[in-house]
């Protein structure tokens, strides 16, 4: 649906008058405009055509001297949990965007859309209807680095469609339809399917015109000839020497972009008289790269062997919590810099799909998770808008699915992806305390100055998160309390994690191991451990954490002890969920044996 509602009309204004302002600016409609009193609507014929009208008429223009304002048409029975926010701070740090955002509610999505407008529009989708509406309410017009955020509601289009009623209960909330999804028409043939990770590129600024070419014709033939999506993103980072480029396509259909690409700066070289060596610059997010260099070096040792090429990767000094990528340089000719980008790239999306299939496999071991809310799985359909990385480069930001996770390059790459899928709570999970101790030297570094960086990832994450006081003048290790549910919990040590990797609290090729510690009952202790301590090794052998509980330990004034794990990210969450679920055991076995021997019997379904 394109349907604009053009507002704050004077009582003058016309259709005639309405529809030249729109050739004026070449913005094409495909209906009349239906004014009624201070207000009209319109139909775009696409949506590039609707979002052109907002951002270059709404706000800006003046009709018989009043500004209009220009926004989607979205009936209340379509205003869904979805909001656009447009006309924001070019240069906006994306963690102060990410906090406001969830002042209103739970924020599950943030996806940025491109435009041709300097500032940002971003695509927000909240937990729940009223946490949208609270915030459309408070947002728009809200002024932020000087500029008025514009905020609307992006119609849900599910709205208006009934389900076919082939059940009495079709429809109805729990009650889904059946069956396969259907096929796609015959004519729309057998395309082969997208790569979910994209190439990214580095190219020097002043290549970039010659990419474009006059009036877009370059871009849009290489486009055409490699059946790919091509994204320069050439108006971020404003002076800046380099630009990303984000190509979608096949493997195949990168390769060809890429080096067509490349064809094209080497020619501009040559007629401007530029005379250095203009290497092929891959950006890749941090947690491939390992895989792909390989132990002792060994992969990328033998990709160089293979096509010929010097291959350099950027240190880990280069990242920040906000840009997980790093820049991989290739140099030869274009022909070897074109085979080496087919290797780096096949090494790349194996270490994706790993990650991937890994993360179905093990998602069942981490009950209680809202998944969904936590994206931990990339979007399953590849004509998606790249989500936006809450951070600098905006548009530049990385294309493939990225969150406003940390940059874990001991976690698979599933710990930081952003996207579509999972399993939602069925009740509200209960709040679960956690001991998670770090190097004393960081505290400074999880505080932030002012306090700034554990406040906002106390609201990221929903969890309270309170720093101990040192044991004594020497103490080598704080301890971190977080309370929270177990999305919370897993959000806020994980953004822990990433944050001691990204300010090199462990060496490059360290992974980052942290001690935790989870109080649990007395009398539930023997459980967590098992006969001949059989539990605890199934644990440890199944989440490669250290698992311990400690012997002779005396009972606090709770009557609960102390069991220690330790290990990464991942492998800390999982033995995490799992002794959690044993606890849950427990307790449902204790209340079972405190019911009352006269209370009646509990019905069973059969």
């Amino acid at each position: 649906m394109n349907k604009l509602y053009i507002g704050n009309l004077s009582e003058d204004a016309s259709p005639v008058e309405l529809e030249s302002l729109f050739q004026e600016w070449k913005i094409p409609c495909s209906g009349p405009f239906l004014v009624k009193t201070g207000y009209a609507f319109v139909d775009c014929p696409d949506e590039k055509g609707a979002m052109k009208a907002i951002d270059t008429l709404s706000g800006k223009v003046e009709l018989h001297g009043k500004v209009i304002e220009v926004e989607h048409s979205v009936p209340k029975r379509q205003r869904s949990r979805k909001l656009q926010i447009r006309n924001i701070p070019p240069h906006l740090q994306w963690e102060v965007l990410d906090s406001l955002l969830a002042q209103y509610g739970s924020v599950e999505s943030c996806e940025q859309v491109n435009t041709e407008t300097e500032t940002a529009v971003v695509n927000v989708k909240y937990g729940a209807k009223e946490q949208a509406r609270q915030a459309i309410e408070k947002l728009n017009g809200y002024q932020l680095e000087n500029y008025a955020l514009k905020v609307t509601y992006i119609p849900d289009e599910m709205a208006t469609q009934q389900p076919p009623q082939s059940h009495p209960l079709a429809g109805r909330r729990g009650f889904g339809t059946r069956g396969p999804p259907r096929q796609a028409s015959p004519g729309a043939g057998t395309r082969p399917r997208q790569s979910d990770v994209p190439l990214r590129m580095l190219v020097p600024t002043q290549f970039v015109g010659a990419i474009i070419g006059k009036e877009g014709a370059t871009i849009r033939n290489v486009t055409k000839q490699t059946q790919s999506k091509i994204d320069i993103h050439r108006k971020e980072n404003a002076g800046a020497a380099e630009k990303p480029i984000t190509i979608h396509s096949t493997p195949e259909g990168c390769s060809a972009a890429c080096k067509t690409i490349m064809e094209i700066m080497q020619k501009e070289a040559q007629d401007t008289k530029f005379t250095e060596e203009i290497p092929l610059k891959i950006l890749a997010h941090n947690n491939f790269v390992g895989r792909l260099i390989g132990k002792e070096g060994r992969n990328l040792k033998k990709i160089e062997q293979d096509t010929d090429t010097k291959i350099t990767i950027s240190p880990l000094q280069d990242l920040t919590l906000y840009n997980p990528e790093r820049t991989i340089t290739i140099k030869g000719t274009i022909e070897a810099c074109a085979k080496a980008e087919e290797e780096v790239m096949k090494k790349i999306r194996e270490s994706y799909e790993n990650d991937v299939a890994a993360m179905n496999l093990q998602s069942n071991l981490i009950p209680g998770l809202n998944l969904n809310a936590l994206g931990l799985f990339p979007p399953s359909n590849p004509a998606m808008t790249p989500p936006m990385m809450p951070g600098p480069p905006a548009a530049g930001a990385a294309a493939y699915p990225i969150s406003s996770f940390p940059s874990m390059s001991d976690a698979p790459f599933w710990a930081s992806v952003v996207g579509a899928g999972g399993q939602q709570f069925s009740q509200q999970p209960e709040s679960e305390t956690v001991h998670l101790f770090i190097p004393a030297l960081a505290v400074g570094a999880i505080i932030g100055k002012q306090g700034q960086h554990i406040k906002q990832l106390s609201r990221f994450a929903g969890a309270s998160i309170k720093i101990t006081p040192a044991e004594g003048p020497d103490a080598k290790q704080r301890m971190v309390i977080i309370t929270g549910p177990p999305e919370a919990q897993f959000k806020a040590q994980g953004r822990i994690f990433g944050k001691l990797k990204e300010e090199n609290f462990f060496g490059p090729k360290e992974e980052v191991k942290l001690e935790t510690h989870i109080k649990v009952p007395s009398y539930a202790a023997g459980r967590v451990i098992g006969k001949g301590g059989k539990t605890v090794n199934e644990l440890q052998n199944l989440t490669s954490a250290e698992v311990v509980v400690p012997r002779d330990q005396t009972p606090d004034e709770n009557d609960q002890v102390i069991v220690k794990i330790t290990g990464h990210f991942y492998s800390s969450q999982v033995a995490q969920r799992k002794i959690q679920e044993i606890l849950s055991q427990v307790k449902r076995q204790q209340q079972q044996k405190a019911a009352p021997s006269g209370a009646p019997p509990q019905l069973r379904r059969k």
